[in-house]
């Protein structure tokens, strides 16, 4: 439910999925947000309105309902925006933190986006620092707080694809 989410979050906001996917797990700045909110603007200027753009808290309750109406209907994979918090209470949730060393995480980058290491390291260290902010704002919790979660796998140590097959197991036993 990734992909799907910001999809089915633009449609109901009526905004562009592009839009959206620039925002997800993405707490906006003081500068953002007061630009946003049009508070800049001079009355003696004509500026033409803005296009209509969320707020964190508006796509997190969007984001939010989308979960829950989709885990009421069936199971579902949900992927970051908090759906550790938000679905916390849900029969039969379980709530996966992978996780991993530095230098795997950049080999990683580095082969998936065809940058180079420094450029990984940028990559990591933006959307870590974007994904904590967004996370605490909304949630009050820290994001890597591993008390959080069920299951809380190191990815570098097994790999990604040993870690399906472990999350599979774990899942059959719960």
């Amino acid at each position: 439910m990734d992909r799907e989410i910001i999809r089915l979050a633009a449609k109901k906001l009526s905004v562009l999925e592009d839009e959206l996917e620039s925002l997800d797990e993405r707490k906006l700045s003081f500068w953002e947000s007061f630009l946003q909110s049009g508070g800049y603007i001079s009355s003696s200027v004509y500026i033409p309105p803005p296009i209509f753009t969320p707020t964190d808290r508006e796509l997190f309750k969007t984001e939010a309902e989308i979960m829950k109406n989709v885990v009421n209907e069936r199971s579902a994979v949900i992927i970051g925006r908090c759906g550790s918090h938000i679905l916390h209470a849900y029969p039969n949730h379980t709530s996966i933190f992978l996780h991993a060393d530095i230098d795997f995480r950049k080999k990683r980058i580095e082969k998936l986006y065809n940058v180079s290491q420094e450029e990984a390291s940028k990559m990591i260290t933006k959307s870590d620092s974007e994904r904590a902010r967004y996370h605490h704002m909304l949630t009050g919790k820290e994001w890597t707080d591993a008390r959080q979660y069920n299951l809380s796998i190191d990815t570098s140590k097994i790999g990604v694809d040993n870690c399906v097959q472990f999350i599979l197991q774990y899942l059959e036993l719960v």
